[in-house]
Protein backbone atom coordinates (compact mmCIF):
# COMPACT_ATOMS: atom_id res chain seq x y z
CA UNK A 1 0.00 0.00 0.00
CA UNK A 2 3.21 2.50 0.94
CA UNK A 3 5.19 1.18 -1.97
CA UNK A 4 4.02 4.26 -4.15
CA UNK A 5 5.39 6.65 -1.27
CA UNK A 6 9.17 7.62 -2.40
CA UNK A 7 9.78 11.03 -1.77
CA UNK A 8 9.71 13.59 1.32
CA UNK A 9 6.89 15.12 -0.20
CA UNK A 10 4.78 11.49 -0.93
CA UNK A 11 5.38 10.89 2.86
CA UNK A 12 4.40 14.48 4.23
CA UNK A 13 1.12 14.19 2.13
CA UNK A 14 0.56 10.52 3.20
CA UNK A 15 1.09 11.68 6.69
CA UNK A 16 -1.47 14.55 6.17
CA UNK A 17 -4.10 12.47 4.81
CA UNK A 18 -3.80 9.61 7.28
CA UNK A 19 -4.10 12.54 10.24
CA UNK A 20 -6.87 14.06 8.73
CA UNK A 21 -9.17 10.57 8.14
CA UNK A 22 -7.96 9.82 11.50
CA UNK A 23 -9.40 12.60 12.94
CA UNK A 24 -6.37 13.94 15.12
CA UNK A 25 -6.03 17.19 17.23
CA UNK A 26 -3.50 19.45 16.15
CA UNK A 27 -3.73 21.77 19.31
CA UNK A 28 -0.36 21.48 20.27
CA UNK A 29 2.30 23.51 18.48
CA UNK A 30 0.87 22.90 15.09
CA UNK A 31 -2.45 24.01 13.59
CA UNK A 32 -2.40 21.65 10.52
CA UNK A 33 -1.89 18.04 9.31
CA UNK A 34 0.44 18.84 7.04
CA UNK A 35 2.25 20.83 9.68
CA UNK A 36 2.45 18.32 11.73
CA UNK A 37 3.27 15.67 8.93
CA UNK A 38 6.18 17.79 7.94
CA UNK A 39 7.51 18.10 11.45
CA UNK A 40 7.35 14.08 11.82
CA UNK A 41 9.23 13.55 8.72
CA UNK A 42 11.58 16.12 8.82
CA UNK A 43 12.56 14.67 12.39
CA UNK A 44 12.84 11.22 11.25
CA UNK A 45 15.38 12.19 7.92
CA UNK A 46 17.76 14.29 10.30
CA UNK A 47 16.43 17.20 8.72
CA UNK A 48 15.98 20.81 9.60
CA UNK A 49 12.78 21.86 9.88
CA UNK A 50 13.63 25.07 7.50
CA UNK A 51 14.25 22.66 4.35
CA UNK A 52 14.14 24.24 1.54
CA UNK A 53 11.46 23.23 -0.41
CA UNK A 54 13.71 21.58 -3.55
CA UNK A 55 14.42 19.00 -1.33
CA UNK A 56 10.65 18.04 -1.54
CA UNK A 57 11.57 15.37 -3.85
CA UNK A 58 14.19 13.63 -2.57
CA UNK A 59 13.55 9.92 -2.44
CA UNK A 60 13.88 8.14 0.72
CA UNK A 61 15.52 4.44 1.74
CA UNK A 62 12.98 1.70 2.56
CA UNK A 63 14.73 2.22 5.89
CA UNK A 64 14.18 5.70 6.14
CA UNK A 65 10.70 5.35 4.89
CA UNK A 66 9.94 2.79 7.67
CA UNK A 67 11.48 5.57 10.79
CA UNK A 68 8.82 7.80 9.02
CA UNK A 69 5.49 5.39 8.93
CA UNK A 70 6.24 4.07 12.72
CA UNK A 71 6.05 7.64 13.39
CA UNK A 72 2.95 8.16 11.66
CA UNK A 73 1.69 4.83 13.41
CA UNK A 74 1.89 5.95 17.41
CA UNK A 75 0.51 9.75 16.54
CA UNK A 76 -2.64 7.89 15.21
CA UNK A 77 -2.75 4.81 17.61
CA UNK A 78 -1.57 6.61 20.81
CA UNK A 79 -2.90 10.32 19.99
CA UNK A 80 0.81 11.31 21.34
CA UNK A 81 1.44 15.31 20.31
CA UNK A 82 4.18 15.50 17.73
CA UNK A 83 6.25 17.59 20.20
CA UNK A 84 6.58 14.68 22.50
CA UNK A 85 6.93 12.14 19.68
CA UNK A 86 9.98 13.95 18.68
CA UNK A 87 11.24 15.71 21.99
CA UNK A 88 10.67 19.20 20.51
CA UNK A 89 8.60 22.29 20.11
CA UNK A 90 9.56 25.76 18.59
CA UNK A 91 8.26 28.63 20.14
CA UNK A 92 9.07 32.06 19.72
CA UNK A 93 11.97 31.19 17.01
CA UNK A 94 13.23 28.85 19.44
CA UNK A 95 13.35 25.13 20.04
CA UNK A 96 12.82 23.53 23.06
CA UNK A 97 12.90 20.23 24.81
CA UNK A 98 9.16 19.11 25.23
CA UNK A 99 8.55 16.14 27.01
CA UNK A 100 5.28 14.77 29.17
CA UNK A 101 6.57 16.93 32.81
CA UNK A 102 5.07 20.21 30.79
CA UNK A 103 2.86 21.50 28.46
CA UNK A 104 3.73 21.34 25.12
CA UNK A 105 4.70 25.49 24.80
CA UNK A 106 2.33 27.07 22.39
CA UNK A 107 1.16 29.96 23.61
CA UNK A 108 0.30 33.23 21.70
CA UNK A 109 2.40 35.16 24.04
CA UNK A 110 4.97 34.14 21.83
CA UNK A 111 3.97 36.74 19.15
CA UNK A 112 4.36 39.54 22.03
CA UNK A 113 8.13 38.43 23.20
CA UNK A 114 9.10 38.61 19.42
CA UNK A 115 7.76 42.08 19.43
CA UNK A 116 9.49 42.99 22.75
CA UNK A 117 5.74 43.68 24.21
CA UNK A 118 4.93 46.67 22.92
CA UNK A 119 3.31 48.76 22.26
CA UNK A 120 2.25 47.46 25.75
CA UNK A 121 5.07 48.19 27.50
CA UNK A 122 4.83 51.49 25.92
CA UNK A 123 8.60 52.02 26.38
CA UNK A 124 9.08 51.09 30.03
CA UNK A 125 12.48 49.88 30.91
CA UNK A 126 12.11 46.96 31.87
CA UNK A 127 15.42 45.15 34.67
CA UNK A 128 13.51 42.19 36.03
CA UNK A 129 10.88 40.01 34.50
CA UNK A 130 8.79 37.23 36.15
CA UNK A 131 7.34 34.09 33.97
CA UNK A 132 4.48 33.05 36.63
CA UNK A 133 3.59 28.72 35.59
CA UNK A 134 6.88 28.57 33.53
CA UNK A 135 6.20 24.99 32.40
CA UNK A 136 8.55 24.05 30.05
CA UNK A 137 10.30 27.54 30.52
CA UNK A 138 9.66 28.28 27.47
CA UNK A 139 8.57 31.93 27.75
CA UNK A 140 11.28 32.83 30.89
CA UNK A 141 13.55 31.28 28.52
CA UNK A 142 12.52 33.41 25.40
CA UNK A 143 12.22 36.51 27.51
CA UNK A 144 15.89 35.85 28.47
CA UNK A 145 16.99 35.40 25.22
CA UNK A 146 15.73 38.33 23.53
CA UNK A 147 16.37 40.63 26.54
CA UNK A 148 19.83 39.75 27.73
CA UNK A 149 19.88 42.39 30.11
CA UNK A 150 16.80 41.52 31.75
CA UNK A 151 17.02 39.88 35.16
CA UNK A 152 13.88 37.02 34.51
CA UNK A 153 12.71 34.38 37.12
CA UNK A 154 11.02 31.62 36.07
CA UNK A 155 8.17 30.21 38.85
CA UNK A 156 6.73 26.97 38.91
CA UNK A 157 5.17 24.56 41.34
CA UNK A 158 6.10 21.34 39.68
CA UNK A 159 9.77 19.82 40.09
CA UNK A 160 8.98 18.02 37.25
CA UNK A 161 8.49 21.04 35.19
CA UNK A 162 11.09 22.83 36.57
CA UNK A 163 14.27 20.37 35.60
CA UNK A 164 12.25 20.64 32.30
CA UNK A 165 13.43 24.73 32.33
CA UNK A 166 16.68 24.15 33.35
CA UNK A 167 17.54 21.39 30.91
CA UNK A 168 15.90 23.69 28.18
CA UNK A 169 18.33 26.47 29.87
CA UNK A 170 21.42 24.39 29.46
CA UNK A 171 20.18 23.69 25.51
CA UNK A 172 20.23 27.48 24.25
CA UNK A 173 22.48 28.70 26.32
CA UNK A 174 20.62 31.28 28.56
CA UNK A 175 22.14 32.83 31.44
CA UNK A 176 20.31 35.17 33.02
CA UNK A 177 17.15 33.04 34.44
CA UNK A 178 16.84 31.95 37.82
CA UNK A 179 14.64 28.89 39.11
CA UNK A 180 12.13 29.18 41.85
CA UNK A 181 9.61 26.69 42.99
CA UNK A 182 6.07 28.49 44.46
CA UNK A 183 2.88 28.39 43.91
CA UNK A 184 2.22 31.43 42.15
CA UNK A 185 3.13 33.72 44.55
CA UNK A 186 3.60 32.20 48.02
CA UNK A 187 7.59 31.88 47.99
CA UNK A 188 8.18 34.66 46.06
CA UNK A 189 8.88 36.70 49.72
CA UNK A 190 9.08 40.47 48.42
CA UNK A 191 10.26 39.88 45.15
CA UNK A 192 9.12 42.80 42.45
CA UNK A 193 8.79 42.99 38.60
CA UNK A 194 8.76 45.43 36.69
CA UNK A 195 7.08 42.78 34.39
CA UNK A 196 4.81 39.63 34.93
CA UNK A 197 3.85 37.21 32.52
CA UNK A 198 1.69 34.17 33.02
CA UNK A 199 0.05 31.46 31.01
CA UNK A 200 -1.79 29.84 34.01
CA UNK A 201 -3.67 26.70 33.53
CA UNK A 202 -7.06 28.19 32.63
CA UNK A 203 -9.18 25.31 31.40
CA UNK A 204 -12.76 24.12 33.10
CA UNK A 205 -13.36 20.93 34.87
CA UNK A 206 -15.63 20.46 32.08
CA UNK A 207 -13.54 21.40 29.09
CA UNK A 208 -10.68 18.98 30.58
CA UNK A 209 -12.91 15.98 31.06
CA UNK A 210 -13.82 16.56 27.00
CA UNK A 211 -10.17 17.02 25.77
CA UNK A 212 -9.19 15.09 23.45
CA UNK A 213 -7.16 12.10 23.66
CA UNK A 214 -3.75 14.29 22.80
CA UNK A 215 -4.77 16.47 26.03
CA UNK A 216 -4.49 13.00 28.30
CA UNK A 217 -0.64 12.93 28.02
CA UNK A 218 0.19 16.68 29.34
CA UNK A 219 -0.03 17.01 33.31
CA UNK A 220 -3.49 18.15 34.23
CA UNK A 221 -1.94 20.11 36.82
CA UNK A 222 -0.95 22.34 33.88
CA UNK A 223 -4.59 22.91 32.41
CA UNK A 224 -7.37 22.19 35.47
CA UNK A 225 -8.79 25.87 37.00
CA UNK A 226 -12.14 25.04 38.05
CA UNK A 227 -15.60 25.58 37.34
CA UNK A 228 -14.94 28.81 35.10
CA UNK A 229 -10.94 28.60 35.01
CA UNK A 230 -10.53 31.05 36.52
CA UNK A 231 -9.12 29.80 39.85
CA UNK A 232 -5.30 30.47 39.25
CA UNK A 233 -6.03 34.18 37.28
CA UNK A 234 -8.82 35.71 40.31
CA UNK A 235 -5.07 34.68 42.55
CA UNK A 236 -3.08 36.42 40.25
CA UNK A 237 -4.55 39.81 39.63
CA UNK A 238 -4.99 39.97 43.56
CA UNK A 239 -1.58 39.36 44.33
CA UNK A 240 0.24 40.86 41.64
CA UNK A 241 0.38 43.82 42.72
CA UNK A 242 2.99 43.07 45.59
CA UNK A 243 5.32 42.02 43.14
CA UNK A 244 5.07 44.55 40.85
CA UNK A 245 6.74 47.87 40.64
CA UNK A 246 5.10 51.45 40.94
CA UNK A 247 4.21 51.15 36.84
CA UNK A 248 4.86 47.60 36.36
CA UNK A 249 2.74 45.36 34.02
CA UNK A 250 0.61 42.43 33.91
CA UNK A 251 0.13 40.18 31.06
CA UNK A 252 -2.06 37.14 31.19
CA UNK A 253 -3.30 34.01 29.20
CA UNK A 254 -6.89 32.69 30.54
CA UNK A 255 -7.58 31.71 26.74
CA UNK A 256 -11.77 30.84 26.54
CA UNK A 257 -12.02 32.01 30.21
CA UNK A 258 -11.81 35.72 28.76
CA UNK A 259 -15.82 36.16 29.19
CA UNK A 260 -16.03 34.97 32.33
CA UNK A 261 -13.68 36.87 33.49
CA UNK A 262 -15.17 39.92 31.74
CA UNK A 263 -18.60 38.79 33.56
CA UNK A 264 -17.14 39.08 37.28
CA UNK A 265 -14.95 41.62 36.94
CA UNK A 266 -16.61 44.45 34.51
CA UNK A 267 -15.18 46.97 36.05
CA UNK A 268 -11.13 46.24 35.71
CA UNK A 269 -10.33 47.76 32.57
CA UNK A 270 -8.52 44.72 30.87
CA UNK A 271 -6.57 45.43 27.62
CA UNK A 272 -7.04 42.10 25.23
CA UNK A 273 -4.53 41.38 22.90
CA UNK A 274 -5.03 41.63 19.55
CA UNK A 275 -2.54 38.96 17.28
CA UNK A 276 -2.15 38.49 13.90
CA UNK A 277 -4.52 35.45 14.00
CA UNK A 278 -7.28 37.55 16.39
CA UNK A 279 -7.51 37.78 20.12
CA UNK A 280 -6.70 35.02 22.03
CA UNK A 281 -7.69 35.51 25.86
CA UNK A 282 -4.79 37.37 26.79
CA UNK A 283 -4.74 40.46 28.37
CA UNK A 284 -2.67 43.15 29.55
CA UNK A 285 -3.67 44.86 33.40
CA UNK A 286 -1.77 48.16 34.80
CA UNK A 287 -0.36 47.68 38.51
CA UNK A 288 -2.02 51.27 39.37
CA UNK A 289 -5.75 49.25 37.90
CA UNK A 290 -5.19 46.23 39.91
CA UNK A 291 -4.45 48.15 42.64
CA UNK A 292 -7.82 50.83 42.07
CA UNK A 293 -10.11 47.20 42.23
CA UNK A 294 -8.43 44.99 44.44
CA UNK A 295 -11.08 45.04 47.22
CA UNK A 296 -13.19 43.17 44.56
CA UNK A 297 -10.52 41.09 43.22
CA UNK A 298 -9.79 39.76 46.68
CA UNK A 299 -12.80 39.25 47.55
CA UNK A 300 -13.62 36.78 44.50
CA UNK A 301 -10.09 35.37 45.14
CA UNK A 302 -10.35 35.13 48.91
CA UNK A 303 -13.39 33.09 48.87
CA UNK A 304 -12.17 30.48 46.14
CA UNK A 305 -9.46 29.25 49.03
CA UNK A 306 -11.75 29.95 51.80
CA UNK A 307 -9.54 32.86 53.46
CA UNK A 308 -11.53 35.40 55.89
CA UNK A 309 -12.38 38.57 54.70
CA UNK A 310 -8.44 41.06 55.39
CA UNK A 311 -6.55 37.64 54.80
CA UNK A 312 -4.62 39.11 51.55
CA UNK A 313 -1.33 39.25 51.44
CA UNK A 314 -1.40 43.27 49.45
Amino acid sequence: MTAELNTIIDLIRYGASRFAAAGLCFGHNHSSPIDEASHLVLHALHLPHDLPPAYGNARLTEAEKEDVLALFLRRIEERIPAAYLVGEAWFAGLSFKSDRRALVPRSPIAELITAGFEPWLGGRDVRRALDLCTGSGCIALAMAHYHPDWHVDGVDISDDALALARENEQHLGVHNVRWLKSDLFDDLADATYDLIVSNPPYVTHDEVDALPGEYRHEPELGLRAGDDGLDLCLRILRDAPAHLTEDGLLICEVGEAEQALVRLLPELPLAWVEFKVGQMGVFVAERQDLVAHHARIRQLADAREGRAPGDSLF
